[in-house]
């Protein structure tokens, strides 16, 4: 079973760990770290935006993806939340092994 880094930006602190809380309590993954204090650039409505962000690190599996992606929808107060799910080619093995064991196995 292949093992996701997904990555999430949340408005602020408050509502990052609100989020990490609501997936890690249904098991849809099995870590979540939080970096305050971002400073995300981008365009929306054809303007240059400047926003202070937290960025949510989301380890699960590629089993618990599609409803990890709707929970954080259901949860997320941007129109369109970023959603990136990154496939772990490599890594500490028993960290592996982890993650699949902690993740609900009927995702």
């Amino acid at each position: 079973m292949r093992a996701y880094l997904v990555l999430v930006t949340m408005p602020n602190k408050k509502s990052a760990k609100k989020l990490a809380k609501a997936i890690l309590k249904k098991k849809l993954c099995a870590c979540v770290s939080i970096q305050n204090r971002l400073t995300s650039f981008f365009y929306w409505d054809n303007k240059l935006n400047k926003q202070k962000e937290s960025l949510l690190l989301i380890k699960t599996t590629k089993k618990a993806f599609k409803p990890l992606k709707k929970r954080i929808k259901s949860l997320h107060p941007y129109d369109v939340p970023e959603i990136i799910a990154l496939k772990i080619s490599k890594a500490h093995e028993p960290y592996l092994s982890w993650i699949r064991q902690t993740v609900k196995k009927e995702s």
